[in-house]
């Protein structure tokens, strides 16, 4: 991809290949921008910014990079992702292994700038392992200063199993505090000659229960957060996962009823006022439609990619919207 993406007219042309019906193309929107379809590509396979401009020529209506963090890390020691082919699910625990943030603004201001590009790009912000908890929020103000200018929207993600003590972000006092800095950075970004409010959305965990769910939601509001995005892999091992010894976080077909039950309790919780990106396995035109059905404006997929191709969002997108038509 990162190879395809810098032969822009080859993009091209195979992203006209693969478009819906222009007669029945309508952009999606949601943040303030315009999505040409509603599948994109999840955050975790292009931790570093290389490959994303060859997305839309696979179908993809947007792309989120990351996670970035603060800091250049290595992420966890090796072996630390794991496929199941007869679940189409895998198991990683690869610990936001990234260059850092410096390193992916750099890439960046090398490529098309927002308002230039394809399809939209959200940048996927996260912790430090190096930072402590209670540093959190200025471990994430370090990235957004960074990387803000070159997102078309910012995720912070809160939900990886495989940083320590990450999902403690999640905690009603903790997010709050988190929230407040990177919204109030925001706030000051739009008052400054030649910068944006960039729209951030907020990543949270599908083993979060019904009453977390409602604090979580409550401290969005409070901050008038623009989306979220649901969900991140699970800890828990269901059905033939239950004797797994792999540690790390399930993704894929096995996933996919979690999510969406995380999916539809948000949008009945925020009563549609925050946009929310579906996520969690999905592997068919059926199974992004439950999302969508659940109430989530555009959904993303990362492991079946692995199992279904590289076109396998193309096909989705024609999928929906033939779903649609009819």
């Amino acid at each position: 991809m990162e190879l395809l993406g810098r032969f822009q007219p080859v993009c091209r042309a195979l992203e006209r290949l693969g478009r819906v019906s222009p007669s029945s193309f309508r952009p999606i929107e949601a943040f303030g921008l315009k999505f040409p379809n509603a599948v994109g590509l999840a955050a975790g396979f292009d931790k570093n910014a290389r490959a994303w401009r060859a997305a839309a020529a696979l179908g993809f209506g947007h792309v989120e990079i990351g996670t970035v963090t603060a800091l250049p890390q290595p992420g966890n020691p090796r072996p630390r992702m794991f496929r199941y082919p007869a679940e189409e699910a895998v198991i990683n625990r690869l610990g936001f292994n990234n260059q850092g943030s410096q390193a992916v603004a750099a890439r960046l201001a090398g490529q098309p700038p927002p308002g230039r590009r394809r399809i939209p790009l959200g940048i996927n912000l996260g912790k430090s392992k190096a930072a402590e908890i209670e540093r959190a929020p200025q471990d994430y103000l370090e990235s957004f200063g960074r990387l803000a200018d070159y997102a078309d929207y910012v995720v912070l993600n809160v939900s990886s199993p495989n940083t320590p003590g990450l999902r403690q972000l999640q905690d009603e006092s903790r997010l709050r505090e988190l929230l407040s800095a990177v919204t109030e950075a925001n706030a000051r970004r739009a008052g400054t000659p030649g910068k944006r409010r960039v729209p951030i959305l907020l990543k949270i965990a599908p083993d979060l229960t019904f009453a977390q769910i409602d604090a979580v939601v409550c401290v969005v509001f409070d901050h008038r957060l623009d989306g979220l995005i649901a969900t991140n892999t699970t800890l828990a091992r269901p059905g033939p996962f239950s004797g797994a010894s792999e540690t790390g976080g399930l993704s894929g077909a096995p996933l996919c009823r979690k999510s969406t039950e995380v999916i539809r309790y948000v949008c009945l919780k925020t009563a549609g006022r925050v946009p929310v990106i579906g996520v969690g396995g999905i592997t068919s035109v059926e199974s992004a439609a439950e999302k969508l059905d659940a109430g989530a404006c555009l959904v993303q997929l990362y492991t079946g990619l692995i199992y279904r191709g590289p076109f396998f969002a193309r096909a989705l997108a024609h999928g929906l919207e033939d779903r649609q038509r009819r």
